[in-house]
């Protein structure tokens, strides 16, 4: 079983409010991202909040999901990491997490699928790749939790990636690249939609 971590714990300092409650085609980005990990083959669905998640959760806590909240959030994106693998790691039916963030419209339930079948090629690490790099989403088996609780301060799931350059699969996604944190990004998204 591959549980879904959804980070949604920032700030949103760049953008000036929450990004989590931005609207796009009728929904708000951190419903968007939530429907999607509902929809794949993951399980359980586990959404990490910290800044304003008083304004976040009200919309989003009927869903089917772990909410946690991490109380460190100011600490970076790696509190929130951590936060969701400490939730996880002491259940054993769980083989592998995957982190997706909460600011990419584009993330959809075929992605997040295709991530899980590629887990066959018996790598550790299966990632999105876009704009000539490695992201997320990206799914990392269990042999990897310790590696992800040591990340610090701003660092993500991407330092454990270009960690394990030879056990790395791919799965393309060309929109991976776009994510909201501007307004000027959020102005394009909906030019765009």
């Amino acid at each position: 079983m591959t549980a879904l971590i959804i980070l949604a714990a920032g700030e949103s300092s760049r953008l000036g409010f929450p990004k989590q409650t931005l609207l796009y085609k009728g929904k708000t980005l951190i419903e968007l991202a939530i429907e999607s990990g509902l929809k794949s083959k993951c399980n359980p669905v586990i959404v990490v909040l910290g800044a304003n998640a008083d304004k976040i959760e009200p919309g989003i806590k009927s869903n089917d999901i772990q909410i946690i909240h991490n109380t460190a959030w100011t600490q970076g994106m790696a509190s929130s990491i951590r936060a969701g693998i400490n939730y996880i790691k002491d259940d054993n039916t769980i083989t592998g997490a995957m982190i997706m963030l909460c600011d990419q419209p584009f993330v959809n339930r075929a992605i997040i699928d295709s991530l899980l079948y590629k887990q066959q090629t018996g790598t550790n690490i299966v990632a999105c790749t876009y704009k000539d790099t490695f992201g997320v989403p990206a799914l990392f088996k269990r042999a990897l939790f310790t590696e992800l609780l040591l990340l610090q301060g701003q660092e993500g799931a991407k330092k454990v990636i270009n960690n394990h350059p030879d056990d790395v699969a791919t799965v393309p996604f060309e929109k991976g690249g776009i994510d909201i944190d501007t307004v000027t990004d959020y102005e394009e998204l909906l030019r765009n939609a």
